[in-house]
């Protein structure tokens, strides 16, 4: 009999299983670049092993590395511990804790194997990956963000400093780090010589983005080390000053992580004050966008007048419409301006 190596159930069960399960977990994350052999038989004993102790989530393995955010059951997270450390590849790796961790951040385990950890659009083998920039702790990030001529910037996408960010940061428009890189490159061309901070969601986009400058000219690099989640961690154990405002967007179910009592965005429907991203109801679109309680009732959770039209057609009718691929050409102008698709998970 063959090993179960995939999902096998509809996500609506999943999503439901998990909703009306009370078991706590425990939501967290890693990565590291190092190089990895047969990567599809880790892939395999990776999955069966950790399907066996309920972890939950999304991991990427590739030859240059792992990443991975995910949930474990807290009764099992010493035992996951301990098949990270058993392994040469990944012992004594960095473990960052979410911040806010309501026990439902995954509802299916996905592990797969990428050519690259993140699609950054580089050719890795034209500059040194590895000559990153100075890693930073919490209390050496704040003091530099307090220096003359310090330039802070955000490695991540817009929908996500849309939602938070620390005080004067650059923010970049750009939907996707591929975009960004190159982006961030010209915004900053005639500041090299200035120091630079930057920081993203736990790390890893600093990892190469630090090593992408330094390539291209800038001499005084510097990273957030563990990015938004360990700096918060560290902020509240060692009673350091927060100096992120707002929420930080992350790549599950939860969809934010609330760092502060600020709320620096707007509903994309009715520019109430609001940071709760959602996605559009319509299973055709399920565009990214920050709606607000009281445009979520009156528009069924839709981004658009045309969403939520098809939405209160009946499930059939709404079948018929995919089936036949009939998807409604909706807020062309939309997706540009307010609206972020979000990555799938």
């Amino acid at each position: 009999m063959s090993k179960q190596l995939h999902n096998i159930y509809d996500k609506k069960v999943l999503r439901k299983r998990l909703e009306l399960d009370t078991t706590p977990r425990i939501t967290l994350s890693f990565y590291r670049y190092v190089i990895i052999e047969n990567t599809h038989d880790l892939r395999n004993s990776m999955y069966e092993a950790w399907s066996l102790l309920g972890v939950l989530g999304r991991i990427y393995l590739a030859k240059e590395g792992i990443n991975a955010q995910l949930s474990v059951p807290e009764a099992n997270y010493n035992r996951l511990i301990e098949y990270l450390n058993s392994s040469t590849y990944f012992k004594n790796m960095a473990i960052k804790i979410a911040v806010e961790d309501n026990g439902k951040s995954f509802y299916k385990l996905i592990i797969k194997v990428r050519t690259k950890l993140v699609a950054d659009g580089l050719e890795d083998a034209t500059f040194d990956v590895t000559n990153v920039g100075q890693h930073l702790t919490a209390a050496e990030f704040n003091a530099a963000m307090q220096q003359p001529n310090t330039l802070v910037v955000d490695m991540r996408n817009h929908y996500e400093s849309e939602v938070g960010r620390f005080k004067n940061a650059i923010c970049p428009d750009a939907d996707t780090f591929r975009d960004e890189l190159p982006l961030v490159a010209q915004l900053l061309a005639a500041k090299k010589n200035q120091k630079l901070l930057l920081y993203c969601t736990g790390g890893i986009r600093c990892e190469k983005a630090s090593a992408y400058l330094k390539h291209v000219g800038f001499e005084d690099v510097n990273q957030l080390h563990g990015g938004i989640v360990d700096y918060v961690q560290q902020v509240r154990r060692e009673g350091l000053e927060n100096m992120f405002v707002g929420k930080n967007f992350v790549f599950d179910e939860r969809l934010g992580e609330r760092i502060s009592d600020d709320v620096i965005a707007a509903c994309h429907q009715c520019g109430a004050a609001c940071d709760t991203h959602t996605n559009c109801s319509n299973d055709d679109c399920h565009l990214l966008f920050i709606q607000c309680d009281a445009c979520k009732t009156a528009m069924h959770g839709c981004c658009s007048d045309s969403c939520k039209s098809i939405v209160q057609l009946p499930l059939e009718a709404q079948r018929a419409l995919r089936k036949a691929n009939n998807k409604v050409e909706t807020h062309a102008v939309h997706h540009k301006s307010k609206g972020r698709l979000r990555p799938s998970l």
